[in-house]
């Protein structure tokens, strides 16, 4: 949407309705830094940025779904389910209540490789159904969020029923470690959300793959009159996002250092949130890999000033809610006209 009339003036409503919600959260943000100065530190910022990581990789896989015209309401169940599998693989041998005592060293990328694949199976059960049951994926999803965590749950409750800790060392350090350059230190889950960003964008920008998903999301039918096999490409959508949820798990348990079967709750609302705000259109086709960068750590820095400034966490749902229903507004205004 161009922001000039035809006689080369700016259009300041169209302004406004481009970069109106920035100005919300840059008025936040400004009014946090009024709250707490020393907000505006290094320290903060590389908090920011380690708290993005896992955030961005999750949003990463719902990003391409929303490209789609579709959601994922099981984004944050699928990532507890992968945190509790990868906890009870990956706990030292000294660990007391071990889950599998008699286990031995369980390899850290063999855990990662059979997360990943619940996740591929999951995500792409629901893109079966969505595909080829022709069932909208709200509903899809909104049933696999509730299997995949009465699932969770049955595990954890043969798991021991209690937070699932005492990670074996290569565990902690994967998530837990950084690298220290001349006394400043970058963690290691910022290098995981940069490859799982570059990988994201070629699928997006460089592949078949990814025009064919923009082509769906911006007329399914003109796509199958182009020849994309629709149903074959949301399966490897939702099966791909499964993926990346379950990489965001497995971090995520390895981060906290303890898992239990309600991590992940509500992740679903920040990872679609931040798409959002980052010009990611629920009316489909529209959608950039940077766009979703810019949106979670947007996302983040207000989430984490509301709490560095001491907002009562119940408040932070009333305002993250508000800024989903302004996204929405906003993307609203924008595209819907275009369908």
């Amino acid at each position: 949407m161009s922001i000039r009339t035809k006689d080369g003036n700016i259009d300041y409503k169209k302004l406004l309705i481009q970069s109106g919600l920035y100005l919300v959260l840059l008025i936040m943000l400004i009014a946090i830094i009024i709250k707490e100065p020393s907000f505006l530190s290094i320290r903060n910022f590389k908090n920011i940025l380690t708290q993005s990581s896992v955030r961005l990789i999750i949003a990463l896989g719902v990003a391409g779904l929303i490209v789609t015209t579709g959601t994922d309401l099981s984004v944050g169940r699928q990532v507890g389910f992968s945190a509790v599998i990868s906890a009870t693989l990956l706990q030292a041998a000294t660990t007391a209540h071990k889950v599998y005592p008699d286990m031995k060293d369980f390899p850290l990328f063999g855990a990662i490789a059979i997360v990943m694949l619940v996740g591929m199976v999951i995500g792409g059960l629901n893109g079966l159904a969505v595909a080829k049951l022709n069932l909208h994926p709200f509903i899809v999803t909104m049933g696999s969020m509730t299997i995949v965590y009465g699932i969770n749950s049955l595990y954890y409750d043969f798991a021991g029923g209690s937070p699932i800790a005492g990670f074996a060392e290569k565990y902690s350090s994967f998530a837990q470690g950084y690298i220290d350059i001349g006394g400043f230190t970058i963690s290691y889950l910022i290098f995981y959300a940069l490859i799982a960003t570059i990988i994201m964008w070629i699928l997006w920008n460089k592949t078949k793959f990814g025009k064919n998903v923009f082509a769906v999301g911006g007329n399914i039918e003109a796509a199958k009159v182009s020849g994309v096999n629709v149903h074959w490409t949301l399966v490897k959508l939702y099966a791909l996002s499964g993926i990346f949820y379950a990489f965001g798990g497995f971090l995520e348990a390895g981060r906290i250092g303890s898992a239990t079967n309600n991590l992940g709750n509500m992740y679903e609302m920040d990872a679609i949130a931040a798409c959002v705000i980052g010009g990611v259109s629920f009316y489909g086709g529209v959608g950039k890999i940077s766009g979703v960068v810019t949106g979670v750590i947007l996302l983040t820095v207000i989430n984490y000033g509301l709490t560095y400034i001491g907002v009562n966490p119940y408040w932070q749902y009333i305002i993250k809610g508000l800024i989903i229903i302004v996204a929405v507004a906003f993307d609203s205004i924008k595209y819907a006209k275009k369908k």
